[in-house]
This record gives structure tokens, C-alpha cells and sequence, in this order.
């Protein structure tokens, strides 16, 4: 058995999203007479690092994420070798090895080579996946969908495909870090934090073959 842990790690050199809230990860206890323990706080937007979309993230009064269903994140998954294109669009989607009956698909693209950059920086011509690309994957029954940098959908395109996705109920993984994964068949275990009243939410995701 192999173990992948494709969970991008949290700390203030990761990128975010233009306008979030950068990470920050700062010890504001730490020991001393009295007090043998160490206390950390945490700040970042929810769409931060390894996350999962829900529904609420663009419809009015969607599921939030602590409503996702589990069955729906943990389960087979394909890894599908998406690189040497610079868009995911339905043509392109048509021409990869997606088998039908599919559930879960998850992109490796030409955006590993962003993680494997130091230092990092938040890039806008990064692969996603297009509106016709979404219908693509809604049209063949497919619940949920990973991928490897910090948005589903191209830059300045992210509206359309998220609309698509979401109003079909699909689980969006966004921020996998893919770098290392050999495409094929593995078992997803993907658990974002149990947020109430939240749209998104970060997550360990391991995947397992």
C-alpha cells in the first residue's frame, strides 16, 4: 500500500487568492512559570491551501460544507494525467481517459510545476477547468472534482464553472498538491473541517493505492 498525503501545507509562504487574508500561524502562549503549554492561533480564509467548495460558496442558501455528504469524499478516484494543455475545456476533457461511471476525477495538470517553484507566488495562468468543461463533467455523472492550484476554473473565469459544478451538487477540491502522484485508481479520503455555516473549508486529503 501506498500513502499519499496531497495536502498543500499551511504556513505564511503559501499563496492565496488575490485579496484573501494571508496565513498566519502564531504562537500566543508559549511556556513558562506556571504554564508548561504552547497555544497557537490561526488565521486565513477558508479557501485557503487544500480546501473543499461547497454549494453556499456561490448560491443563495446552497448546502453549506459541514452538510457534504461523507460518501461523496471518500471512495475511488481517478488521478487523470491532464498535462501538456493549457485549459480543461470539454473538447479537451473528451479526449482524456475518463471512463464512464467515474464518481470522483481529480486533474493533474501543468500546475505541479507551480508547486515545485521556490519561492512561491500566486500565478493567474494556471490550469482550470472551463464552463463547457463542467458541463462535460455534470453530463457524465461525475459528483465530485479535484484540483491542482487554487481555483476549479481558469482565472477571471471562476463564476461559470463553479455555478455549474455547484448547482449540480459536485464537491469541488481545490489546492491538491498532485506533484508526486502517478495517474490511476486510488481510494480518496478527503475530511474538511466540520465548519458550521461556512462555504468552504480546508482539508487533509490522502489517497490511497
Amino acid at each position: 500500500m501506498v500513502l499519499y498525503d496531497v495536502t498543500l501545507p499551511l504556513d505564511a509562504t503559501l499563496p492565496v487568492w488575490p485579496g484573501d487574508p494571508p496565513i498566519r500561524v502564531e504562537k500566543v502562549v508559549t511556556p513558562g512559570p506556571g504554564n508548561p503549554f504552547t497555544v497557537s492561533q490561526m488565521q486565513m480564509s477558508v479557501h485557503a491551501g487544500t480546501h473543499v467548495d461547497a454549494p453556499s460558496h456561490i448560491l443563495a442558501g446552497g448546502q453549506d460544507v459541514d452538510a457534504l455528504p461523507l460518501d461523496v469524499l471518500i471512495g475511488p478516484a481517478l488521478v487523470v494525467d491532464a498535462r501538456g494543455v493549457a485549459r480543461l475545456s470539454a473538447e479537451v476533457l473528451s479526449q482524456l481517459a475518463i471512463p464512464r461511471g467515474v464518481d470522483r476525477v481529480l486533474f493533474l495538470t501543468d500546475n505541479t510545476r507551480l508547486w515545485s517553484e521556490r519561492p512561491w507566488r500566486f500565478h493567474t495562468d494556471f490550469v482550470g477547468i472551463t464552463e463547457d468543461g463542467a458541463r462535460w463533467l455534470v453530463e457524465r455523472g461525475v459528483r465530485l472534482v479535484g484540483v491542482d492550484y487554487l481555483s476549479v476554473a481558469p482565472y477571471g473565469e471562476e463564476e461559470g464553472t463553479h455555478r455549474v459544478l455547484l448547482t449540480a451538487g459536485v464537491v469541488i477540491i481545490e489546492g491538491l498538491y498532485l506533484v508526486h502522484v502517478p495517474p490511476g485508481i486510488y481510494e480518496l479520503l478527503c475530511l474538511p473541517l466540520k465548519l458550521v455555516h461556512a462555504e468552504a473549508a480546508p482539508a487533509r486529503v490522502l489517497l490511497k493505492g
